[in-house]
């Protein structure tokens, strides 16, 4: 056989393969266990027919991971990385290679999820109580969330919360005209449908503080001037309105925290603390507040509290899911944060300490100031007196030639109206650079001989005084040895899926493969501004194009924004577009939302948001909704109908057969539906949205298509569109001047640019067929747990034929009733032996939502429905009367080595039962490093900063 006759080796196909759990036989024998001769048939009795797609996907072939690999370098190679020092709140940065090997490339910590099972998951909730301890510090105010978005959507919680804690009763809110460009443009959008006015203004000059109920200040400014703002703030708070500085990080390390200027609140974005630029995110943003506002804050809140052996354990605290229990009265969305990103700024803080910290900014101001000094030898005038890391200068007519022979020297410059540019500092700013900077504005000076002549642009009323991070932990972990050992030893205190499945109702945590993550770290993709000039992002752009394509091909929608950079922020960008589209056709009138009462409570959160008003809609006993209050609800709104938001598969884990006539009946009223797209993974390949109905959707790719969970952060959610809603997809000042219909969502252009590469290459690697076949196999999986677990746990919803889609809910309730088991003990009793918990009571109280993807093999799902299977028989014992629950394995799970080695052992069951239960390894048990965490006395008594070593030691005794 001569080469060219070789048979082609299968190459592409090993990586849907590899994605792919089950073996060929292992899904024979799981078709065999539910019953069905094969997986079409299997689709064939959960998809409703009437929105199956029947042709496959215009994708292309898959490639293997080298070719992937290949042409992602390719894309990389076209971005140019340039020295960006435009600034604007993004700035580079050095991550410390221990942190980037060890967290950032870690899948111990990208791949676990957000910490609602605190015993499983005290790594992640120690390192995010070090992120909000570090932000209390240099705030100097009380209390700190567990971080958000980026810096832009902070602005824009900080002033709902002052809406809401404010004593003022008017509704306008003042924006300091130095804030940065995208945080006012976020800002506004936020406020508008909620008739909110927002003034942009010189507060010193334009702004009456008895008009307002807020007021942003920029600290220091987006040009790099500093104000002394304390009499200000006096003013604003005397009149009963909230005042709110966004402050950057590392300056807050020489100058004067906004706590101690008399601010209610700081916001800002911890970027710069060793996160790449990534041409927009993501990042960590912060929030600190007073501790009066505490209740308000949005998102995510670490405390402290105890556990059964009254020993501390980090928690999830206060209203960590108020988008759920407050709904359409709720204050924002959030029901994530940016915990990966909060996890390397914290680390970022130990491995430099507070003078390694100061130290940096003050190489950075001191840098600067030389810059500024040589500037002014060449004759050019500084627009502000005091800095930090950012000057402004005036150019005049010389501006186009400064930027010409700034990017011919590989540097971007800010470019500013009136004939002004903007130059940022940084930690990785090296004499050279500025010795570039001074040639390109005609200077040939050698920066060591300007160096002696600068002095500090501080204020001298304004410099810190003392340490920036008091608490030891930020001094502790000085060598690499330390920090090496203190990151292993909080990722070895977690489950996350490197160790066993997880298996979340609607949260779809499959393989994050490592082929996808490796471009992730590339500096060709981490290196860029989101600002820089488009055709420095050439390789970006291309991919940006080619994934819409991919995403519109997959939904059958006509046009997608990449921008929000949560799923949340999809839904909320989404309900923008619709309103802008009634808007645009003079309906100012359509402001009803109609909302299944199974929906994820961000849904009616987000309709709050973009000032909708919410109708919920009845769901019937097979958890569908209930067509008939639907078309009721419909009819009686019919002339103010805004929208529908449904999510398809419903969110109780079934194919709803009438999706079509819903969608059909919502538009005959002249209303818009909105498909929630987190069951996504049960539709690609076989329904398209865009094709039954849906006007518009967001996608979540850390779900469907592969970006991982990273803690409960990065994510991304972008929204695909029909053409009449395309118009109204959210803008950005840097792209069109402000122009668009509906202005940003985001502070980036793109969102959370750098983690798209991930989704690019799982779409690249898997092609159509693969893509398809993860979709089967994701509702075989499904369909093979149900079957298995329902003689013991009876599932709750099936279709006509039986069939659940890609998740399952499975129903202890009458276990509670009959012996006291409750939801919760059989979720810490999975701890034991090795699980995480399903999702627990969502969307129906008392019950356990079950979902474990494509990713998942037939050996690992079985030793998941073994274990519930136990968990059974467990409870049976209770049930029999062998001991009461209050006694139980159950209600004392998890067990830890304390249990281990109790002298005293008085419980009903031996330590084997309780600690190696049956199916548990003895060499791999995973130990649970607290038991159960008492959230009761977490509330009451809220601790919401790293306790003292001395806090510890009195604990424990």
């Amino acid at each position: 056989m001569s080469p060219t006759q070789l048979p082609t080796p299968h190459i592409a196909r090993d990586f849907a393969a590899r994605h792919i759990g089950p073996a060929p036989h292992e899904v024979r024998a799981m078709l065999d266990t539910i019953g069905v001769d094969s997986l079409d048939q299997l689709i064939d009795e959960t998809v409703p027919e009437s929105i199956r797609l029947h042709q496959m996907m215009r994708i292309g072939r898959p490639l293997s991971e080298v070719e992937a690999l290949g042409r992602m370098r390719e894309l990389a190679n076209r971005n140019q990385v340039f020295t960006s020092l435009i600034g604007q709140g993004y700035y580079g940065t050095h991550l410390p290679l221990v942190i980037q090997r060890n967290i950032l490339e870690n899948p111990a910590w990208y791949t676990a999820y957000t910490p609602y099972q605190p015993e499983i998951s005290q790594g992640r909730l120690e390192a995010l109580l070090n992120f909000q301890t570090m932000v209390c510090e240099l705030t100097a105010l009380d209390v700190a969330n567990a971080s958000l978005l980026d810096e832009g959507t902070a602005a824009a919680e900080a002033m709902a919360v002052a809406e809401r804690v404010s004593k003022s009763k008017v509704k306008a809110f003042f924006v300091d005209a130095a804030c940065h460009p995208q945080t006012i443009a976020v800002v506004r959008v936020r406020a508008e449908p909620l008739n909110w006015d927002v003034i942009v203004g010189d507060p010193n000059k334009d702004l009456d503080p008895s008009k307002v109920f807020g007021v942003l200040l920029q600290y220091p400014g987006t040009q790099g001037g500093i104000r002394d703002d304390r009499e200000l703030i006096a003013k604003i708070k005397a009149a009963g309105a909230i005042a709110i500085m966004a402050a950057d990080p590392l300056a807050l390390t020489v100058l004067t925290p906004p706590g101690e200027l008399g601010a209610d609140m700081a916001i800002g974005s911890t970027q710069r603390f060793g996160v790449p630029m990534g041409y927009g995110g993501p990042h960590a943003a912060y929030m600190a507040v007073r501790d009066a506002f505490k209740r308000s804050i949005p998102g995510r809140i670490i405390g402290v509290s105890v556990d059964s052996r009254g020993r501390p354990a980090s928690r999830l605290s206060l209203q960590t899911r108020e988008q759920h229990i407050r709904r359409e009265k709720a204050t924002s969305n959030i029901c994530t944060a940016q915990v990966l990103l909060a996890v390397i700024a914290s680390m970022y803080a130990l491995y430099h300490g507070p003078e390694g910290l100061s130290a940096i900014a003050h190489d950075v101001h001191v840098r600067t100031a030389t810059l500024a000094q040589g500037l002014q030898k060449l004759g050019f005038e500084l627009a502000h007196e005091h800095f930090f890391d950012t000057i402004t200068v005036r150019a005049g007519a010389q501006q186009r030639a400064v930027i010409e022979h700034a990017l011919a020297g590989r540097i971007n410059l800010r470019i500013l109206p009136d004939g002004l540019l903007g130059i940022s500092l940084d930690e990785t700013t090296t004499d050279a650079v500025v010795e570039l900077v001074w040639r390109a504005f005609g200077g040939e000076f050698r920066y060591a001989d300007i160096n002696e002549q600068a002095g500090s642009h501080l204020p001298a009323n304004l410099r810190r005084a003392g340490s920036c991070l008091k608490h030891p932990v930020f001094s502790r972990y000085r060598s690499e040895t330390e920090l090496l050992r203190y990151m292993r030893k909080l990722a070895d205190r977690d489950l996350a899926l490197d160790r066993a499945m997880i298996p979340l109702g609607s949260c779809t945590m499959k393989l994050n493969a490592t082929a996808e993550m490796i471009p992730v770290t590339w500096p060709e993709f981490g290196g860029l501004h989101p600002f820089a000039p488009a055709e420095q992002a050439h390789g970006y752009l291309e991919m940006f194009e080619d994934l819409k394509a991919w995403l519109c091909e997959i939904t059958g929608y006509d046009a997608v924004s990449l921008q929000p950079n949560s799923g949340a922020q999809g839904e909320y960008a989404g309900l923008l577009a619709i309103r802008a589209y009634h808007l645009s056709r003079g309906d100012t009138h359509r402001s009803v939302c109609l909302i299944p009462s199974s929906a994820h409570g961000t849904n009616p959160a987000s309709a709050q948001m973009v000032g909708m008003d919410v109708v919920v809609v009845n769901c019937d006993s097979e958890g569908n909704v209930d067509l008939g209050d639907l078309r009721a609800k419909a009819e009686q709104h019919s002339a103010n109908l805004a929208a529908l938001m449904i999510t398809y598969p419903s969110t109780h884990g079934v194919f709803e057969e009438q999706i079509r006539e819903i969608c059909d009946l919502v538009h005959q009223h002249g209303g818009q539906v909105y498909l929630d797209g987190a069951n996504m993974n049960a539709q690609v390949g076989l329904s398209r949205p865009g094709e039954f109905g849906a006007d518009v959707s967001h996608l979540n790719l850390h779900k469907t298509f592969c970006i991982p969970h990273g803690g409960g952060g990065p994510g991304m959610g972008p929204i695909g569109v029909r053409a009449h809603l395309a118009p109204f997809l959210p803008g950005h000042p840097e792209l069109d001047g402000g122009k668009s219909p509906v202005g940003p969502v985001s502070a980036a252009p793109y969102g959370s640019s750098s983690i798209l590469p991930i989704s690019y290459a799982y779409i690249l690697m898997m092609g159509a067929e693969g893509l398809t076949e993860a979709t089967k196999v994701a509702i075989l999986n499904a369909n093979y747990i149900a079957k298995r677990l329902d003689p013991h746990f009876p599932v709750l919803y099936k279709n006509h034929n039986g069939r659940v889609a890609h998740e399952c809910i499975v129903d202890p309730r009458p276990l509670k009733d009959a012996c006291g088991v409750t939801v919760d003990d059989i979720a810490k009793r999975l701890i034991d032996y090795g699980f995480h918990a399903p999702t627990m009571s969502f969307p129906v109280p008392g019950t356990l939502m079950i979902e474990p993807t494509e990713s998942e093999s037939k050996y690992e799902i079985d030793r998941f429905c073994d274990a519930m299977v136990h968990i059974r028989a467990e409870i049976a014992a209770v049930e029999a009367g062998k001991y009461p629950i209050e006694t139980s394995m159950l209600r004392n799970s998890p067990h830890t080595v304390h249990d281990l080695i109790d002298a005293e052992w008085t419980r009903p069951y031996s330590r084997e039962e309780a600690c190696y239960p049956a199916g548990v390894d003895r060499l791999d048990k995973y130990w649970s490093p607290v038991g159960r965490v008492d959230n009761v006395y977490g509330d009451r008594n809220l601790i919401c900063l790293c306790p003292t070593p001395d806090e510890y030691r009195q604990d424990a005794a």
